[in-house]
């Protein structure tokens, strides 16, 4: 890679991976893995970065590999074998960290996949749906249907939760 296309990619991760990590965060429900996955998409962008530079704008690129590195750690069974006993005793607070309510994480990681990564994309990121159908590979009218679903998910749990509560 000639020296300026990394200097580029270099700012492109200084400007992007706060907002990336944060995202990945929102789709999984562990900082950690957020952590591991950002950095996972910013190795597969490195790989392209100046043939996707050519192209255009890559943040939409950027949320795409993050997108698929998720879905893809999800598949491995490893990850749904492990056993978790015990309790991490220095896992930070979630409302610090994410700016998001604990019940509302909770209630997301209750969210499929799909619309889980619909409602983030679109209401967390603040995305248009042009741009998550975009990353998501899909049309428009996917990724209402999708965000409607997993926002209905989200109220049936956060209502549940509720009544058990009270």
């Amino acid at each position: 890679m000639r020296a300026g296309d990394d200097a580029d990619f270099r700012e492109f991760a200084r400007a992007r991976a706060l907002a990336l990590r944060r995202t990945a965060y929102l789709l999984c429900g562990d900082w950690h893995l957020a952590e591991d996955l950002v950095q996972n998409a910013l190795v597969k962008l490195y790989r392209v970065w100046p043939k996707i530079t050519r192209r255009g704008p890559v943040d939409n690129y950027a949320r795409q590999v993050l997108l698929r590195c998720w879905l893809d750690e999800r598949r491995r069974p490893w990850r749904h074998r492990e056993r978790r006993d015990g309790v991490v005793p220095d896992r930070p607070s979630p409302e610090v960290d994410a700016g998001i309510s604990g019940s509302l994480l909770h209630a997301l990681a209750e969210v499929p996949p799909k619309q889980r990564a619909a409602v983030v994309l679109r209401y967390c990121a603040g995305l248009p749906a042009a741009e998550v159908a975009e990353v998501l590979r899909c049309s428009e009218g996917t990724v209402r249907s999708q965000a409607a679903r997993g926002l209905e998910t989200l109220r049936d749990v956060l209502e549940h939760s509720a009544e058990r509560s009270a």
